[in-house]
């Protein structure tokens, strides 16, 4: 039984990764989970320079998820190489470092910091504000996405993964705006746009007033843009959205997706990395699959 997938010539011993801002760099849960049984880690979201991020309170519970505006809090790409890359490589595991910034050059000057660095992607976390459109999103206007990505891939030393936002009209546009700029994969989706007021203290439950929707609510939508945004490009697609468990991961699979990124659910199961990895596993003794690469994009049209 093979549960490896290669994507952009990284070959991963199995399909589950973690998702970004969910994992640390997976110090937090190596008392729990056995990371080298995990096909990849991605590692929070690494800046240039230390940031605070957003004032508290900036994590809310909603139902079937959570809201988060923690605002990419991060100690740097200095203290991300001399500390989190030397702890992530003692795990038989791949490495994906997440890349955020305010400005095209910020994710540039990471980029190019992660060159001579022993990871084997970057995945380029696009729904951060760009300061010079006024807070707008890198990844919620095509032109802006082609152009930080074809600027990226041209200093990258290792292959890029776009990070796509579903606060978007046309998922499929954005996933081929980022092909077209050179992008080694997609991932998607990051959290949904999102709001809950605390009705007794009549105030916002964020100090952000808005955050990020994650968690199981968000699965269906995100099942859906991975759907499209697979039939839109050639390049592999990274689903993630409300992963739970084995059937959830294996859906996001059977919708396109050439591996999964577990999220949220780290909060609520610290477990559930391995426990998807051990539930695929079993899936395909169950229906006698050789192959897990059987299952991508295996959805009956």
């Amino acid at each position: 039984m093979n549960t490896k997938v290669t994507i952009a010539g990284v070959e991963f011993k199995n399909p589950v990764m973690t998702a970004s801002g969910t994992f640390g760099s997976g110090m937090e849960y190596s008392d729990f989970v056995d990371l080298g049984r995990l096909g990849a880690v991605v590692t929070k979201g690494v800046a240039n320079v230390p940031w605070e991020g957003n004032p508290v309170p900036r994590v809310a519970e909603t139902y079937g998820g959570m809201l988060n505006a923690i605002g990419l809090q991060n100690p740097g790409i200095e203290v991300f190489l001399d500390r989190d890359i030397p702890f992530l490589k003692q795990y038989d595991t791949k490495i994906i470092v997440n890349v955020c910034g305010k400005t095209v050059e910020d994710y540039l000057e990471v980029t190019e910091r992660l060159g001579d660095a022993d990871v084997d992607m970057l995945e380029i976390n696009v729904s951060c504000p760009n300061v010079k459109e006024g807070a707008i999103a890198f990844g919620q206007k095509a032109d802006s996405l082609y152009d930080i990505t074809s600027r990226i891939k041209a200093k990258a030393k290792q292959p890029v993964i776009m990070k796509l936002s579903p606060n978007v009209t046309d998922i499929g546009e954005m996933a081929k705006a980022a092909e077209a700029g050179g992008a080694d994969a997609v991932s998607l989706i990051n959290t949904i746009t999102g709001m809950k007021i605390d009705i007794h203290r009549r105030t916002f439950a964020l100090a952000n007033k808005t955050g990020g929707l994650s968690g199981p609510a968000i699965k269906p939508v995100a099942v859906r843009m991975v759907y499209q945004a697979s039939h839109a490009v050639k390049i592999p697609v990274i689903g993630m959205g409300g992963i739970g468990s084995a059937e959830d991961a294996i859906e996001f699979l059977l919708a396109g997706a050439s591996a999964v990124a577990v999220g949220a659910m780290n909060f609520a199961n610290p477990y559930t990395t391995v426990e998807v990895v051990e539930g695929i596993e079993e899936y395909m003794r169950m229906y006698q699959i050789e192959d897990v690469r059987e299952l991508i994009g295996g959805v009956k049209e």
